[in-house]
């Protein structure tokens, strides 16, 4: 047996004829029992990456992934008021099957008219029906939201008087993609500075295999969200997963709040939470680190931080 304390196969022995006990002893009857073999705790997969989870094993700093099970709230989704399929009620009673304590609509702003953008007036129209909706779909929390465009150069797709009634404002790029780096930092920087902004969506911009991340500086953007205390969102989307593993390693590192939301367009887009979960697991993410693990009342306390 070596240093390790693996088994080693006596010399001249045929490892084919070795009995089960040391079998087990060279290999470990399970992956668990492998770990152990070797003196480790067990790495969950989502972290054999090669970035310090052994030396993290040998620590005993190996983090507490965060679980499907931990999320209890969706952050951005979209309904028939912009490209949804189906109504704010219907969404609502889908995220309250799921066991959400909380849930925010975010159909998209006026910039976006070929979506039907929310213009100020038909936000307006749209806070009504919520009302109507908190009450008849009693159990959850509906949130007075919407994703507000990054204009070119970097003001918010809408006034400041609807931004300050929003309960969370969520704020994205959809539009000039082949800024360059130093352009589209200082959009993004501009708009996250808003003291309105609670939420940077898809921070990057990427669809997978069919656009390429959007050139900004990605770690000077974490940064500045870090002091403003503005999350950054994980897009759950299987299609975006941005942002991507490694910025969700930093973003932990610089202690950046990270939300996890489907985007989703429809209820069964809700599903792809579980897509979101993992990415932030591959990240190492704990339960501390993301934000809509937090309570009800925990939750809309943070959302009240600048008050």
């Amino acid at each position: 047996m070596n240093e390790w304390g693996v088994f080693r196969v006596p010399d001249g022995a045929d490892p084919r004829t070795l009995g089960k006990e040391e079998g087990e002893r060279l290999a470990g009857d399970s992956e668990e029992g492998v770990y152990d073999v070797l003196g480790l705790p067990w790495v969950p997969p989502e972290l054999r990456e090669n970035r310090g989870e052994v030396e993290a094993a040998l620590g005993g700093t190996l983090p507490n992934l965060v679980t499907l099970e931990d999320i209890k709230g969706d952050l951005q989704m979209h309904s028939t008021w912009s490209d949804g399929k189906v109504s704010v009620e219907d969404m609502a009673i889908a995220c309250r099957n799921l066991g959400y304590e909380y849930m925010a609509v975010t159909d998209h702003s006026q910039v976006m008219a070929m979506v039907q953008g929310l213009t100020p007036e038909r936000a307006r129209e749209q806070w009504v029906e919520l009302d109507e909706v908190r009450e008849r779909v009693k159990g959850i929390e509906l949130l007075r939201s919407c994703e507000i465009d990054i204009l070119r150069e970097g003001e918010l797709d809408m006034p400041d008087d609807i931004l300050e009634e929003l309960d969370l404002v969520v704020v994205s790029v959809h539009s000039f993609m082949d800024q360059d780096k130093k352009t589209m930092t200082e959009r993004v920087l501009k708009a996250i500075m808003h003291p309105t902004v609670d939420i940077l969506a898809h921070p990057t911009g990427r669809i997978i295999n069919r656009r390429e991340p959007f050139e900004m500086d990605v770690d000077t953007v974490l940064e500045a969200a870090a002091e403003l205390s503005v999350a950054v969102e994980l897009n759950a989307n299987p299609n975006r997963l941005d942002l991507s593993d490694v910025h969700v390693h930093r973003a932990r590192e610089l202690g950046v709040p990270v939300v996890i939301s489907t985007d989703a367009h429809s209820p069964r887009g809700l599903l792809d939470m579980r897509f979101g979960v993992d990415q932030a697991r591959r990240g190492w993410l704990e339960v501390g680190d993301v934000l809509n693990t937090k309570t009800r009342d925990e939750f809309m306390a943070w959302v009240r931080r600048r008050a």
